[in-house]
Formats: C-alpha cells, structure tokens, sequence
C-alpha cells in the first residue's frame, strides 16, 4: 500500500509491520493537521454561531415571536463551540489529511485505477462542495418553515446542539446527494453499470430526487424545491452522458480487436 522505497524486501513489497508504521506516521501527521485545524476553527466558532443564528434571528423579526437558541446545560455553550471549532478544522485540514489517505493507498493501485481514483476525486470534491453551498442556501427557509407550526403566543426555544447538528445533516445530505452521479460514472467505468442501465431507470431517478427535494425544502416553497431539483436531474442525464461515450468508446475498441483478430 504505501510507499516502498524503504524496508523492501525481495519482491520489493513492505512488510506487515512497515505498514503499520507507515500508517502511524500517515494517521499522526492528519491528526497534528486536524488539531491546527482545529485551534483555527476555535477563533472562527463565533463568526460561524453568528451565521447559524441568522434564521433564527429572521424567525423573531417575520414570525414577530421570541425565538432564541437554548443551552440546555453548563458546557453547552463550550461543548458546541468545540464541535464547530472540530468541523471547520475537519474542512480546513481536509487537504491534508486526504492526501495522507491517498498517498498510503496510491501504491497499492494500477495505473488505470489512479486515472479512475483522480477523475472521482477532483470531480466529487467541487460537486459536494456546490451540494453544500445548495444545502445553506436552503437553511434559513426549512427553519422558517418548520417553526411556523408552533402556536403565536408560544416562544420558539431551540436547542443549540440539535439545531447545528440539524443543520449539519442537512448541508452533508445535499453534498452527498450532489455526488452520487459521479458514482454512476465510476461504477461504468469499471465496468459494473451500463449506460443503458442508467437511462433506462431515469423515471424512478427523478421520482427519487422529487422526493428528496420535496423532503429537503419547504412544502410552501416550490421554488426552492425547484432550484434543488434542477441542478440533481441535470447531474444524473450528464453521467448518463459519460456512461455513453465510456460505453461507446469501449465497444469501438472491442469491435477493432475482434476485427485484428478475425483477419
């Protein structure tokens, strides 16, 4: 798996034990990445608080209620800065440490497998990155929303922790949700699924993401729903467009050789 310059043994390969300490070396240098991270996204928790408190703050002024985020314990107000600070040293470090997974791995694969692994990477990683600037744009009206149903003369008082980890979830679904073409693409790639088999089951891919949009938006707002939707169905049609030049490609190739060899 990792690097074999040092300790080869006659076949060139590491041994067990040098693997393990090149993953201890891999797993210490993403962990002294993370913590710097970290100690970065403590001094930014606070300008990140005042953006989740946004919706918040526009449910006491449209609503015209009391609307304000609880702590419902005496470390509650540390416990979540240290989760903020923790996530947005995860995204700062995040080229760090996902170098030190590829970097151990890398080895391990063929030269083909590392055309497929960059391809996957550099395109999953903006596409879930767009997913999640979709998903916080989407914030402030699914809170609106959901709070509107308690009663006017009832305060809105939100736990601090489960609204971040709600909001979490929500921004994580959406940037996932953005990457999954890309594993339709690398799934034909390897050879798993056809384009045929893409565009064949596009009516249940878009019953699918109509579903998950209309989950993820306000039932009031369409428009939203359709901002979301628009940009998920233009993804699956555009992997279907890969699979089919992959699959038309391969076949051109196999038609030639089976012609080199029927000569």
């Amino acid at each position: 798996m990792a690097s074999t310059k040092r300790g080869k043994n006659r076949e060139g390969r590491m041994s067990l034990a040098e693997h393990f300490v090149e993953l201890r070396k891999r797993l210490f240098r993403s962990a002294i990445a993370l913590l710097v991270g970290a100690v970065i996204g403590w001094f930014l928790a606070d300008f990140v608080m005042d953006a989740l408190r946004g919706p918040i703050t526009q449910i006491a002024e449209q609503q015209g209620r009391d609307a304000t985020l609880n702590y419902d314990s005496i470390t509650g107000a540390f416990d979540l800065k240290m989760q903020v600070a923790v996530t947005i040293g995860a995204i700062i470090s995040s080229p760090v440490w996902l170098y030190q997974v590829w970097a151990f791995f890398v080895p391990a694969m063929t030269r083909k497998e590392l055309k497929y692994a960059f391809g996957f990477f550099f395109t999953a990683v903006p596409l879930f990155i767009a997913g999640g600037v979709v998903g916080w744009m989407l914030v402030p009206h699914i809170v609106s929303l959901l709070t509107s149903f308690a009663p006017e003369q009832d305060a809105a008082i939100i736990g601090a922790k489960t609204y971040f980890d709600f909001i979490m979830k929500l921004v994580l679904a959406v940037g996932i949700a953005f990457v999954l073409p890309v594993f339709l693409v690398l799934f034909n790639f390897v050879g798993i699924l056809s384009a045929k088999s893409i565009i064949a089951s596009w009516r249940w891919a878009l019953i699918l993401i109509v579903l998950f949009t209309a989950i993820a938006t306000p039932a009031a707002d369409v428009l939203s729903m359709f901002l979301l939707a628009i940009p998920m169905v233009g993804l699956y049609f555009a992997a279907y467009g890969v699979a089919w030049l992959h699959d038309r490609r391969v076949a051109k190739v196999a038609d030639r050789l089976e012609a080199e060899l029927a000569a």
